[in-house]
């Protein structure tokens, strides 16, 4: 993200950093408790822009300086210092200690999942050893309703509790592409 271009300009309340400083984050909706709502962002994004908020990671170039080869917790330490306390730009805090509890907190919470990163890493664009994404997931079963499909879009699978039927949301519907030519 960088001030004034990219979301920025799509997003008016998320020009408060100071600075043209291009991030590295994710676009959130707080639910009640504070914490990110994956199915809020979708209805967010095309309603309710003013729910969103940009949690930034990491900070790549400040004021035409390339910061990717400095350690991540250095650029984060600088990033922390850009980001306005009133912001709709929140940090992302560090949350040290083991992996694994830290993963049983964040599902038991009920949030999408956790991205590591080494500290001393430097940035590299692409697939890397440096850090990690680990996804929390529930599995449940649910009855068809029906697909909601535009061509060149995604198709969506509109769900149902099983027991009574009321629709509880829906999901992407990956499928190759000899199945979604069909």
């Amino acid at each position: 993200m960088e001030s004034g271009n990219g979301i920025s300009s799509a997003l008016p309340s998320c020009q408060s950093i100071r600075g043209p400083a291009p991030l590295d984050g994710e676009v959130v909706v707080l639910n009640d408790a504070g914490l990110s709502d994956f199915a809020a962002l979708r209805k967010a994004i095309t309603r309710r822009q003013h729910n969103l908020y940009f949690v930034a990671f990491d900070l790549l170039h400040l004021n035409g300086h390339d910061l990717r080869d400095m350690a991540l917790e250095d650029r984060r330490e600088i990033l922390t210092g850009l980001i306005g306390s009133d912001s709709r730009i929140q940090f992302s805090e560090t949350m040290p200690g083991e992996a694994n509890a830290i993963y049983h907190l964040i599902d038991a919470a009920g949030l999408e999942g956790m991205v590591s990163k080494r500290r001393d890493s430097k940035y590299r664009s692409g697939p890397t050893t440096n850090w990690l994404k680990t996804k929390s997931f529930t599995e449940s079963e649910f009855e068809l309703l029906g697909v909601e499909r535009e061509r060149g879009k995604p198709a969506f699978a509109l769900m149902a509790d099983p027991g009574s039927r009321k629709y509880v949301g829906s999901a992407f519907v990956s499928v190759n592409r000899i199945v979604s030519s069909r």
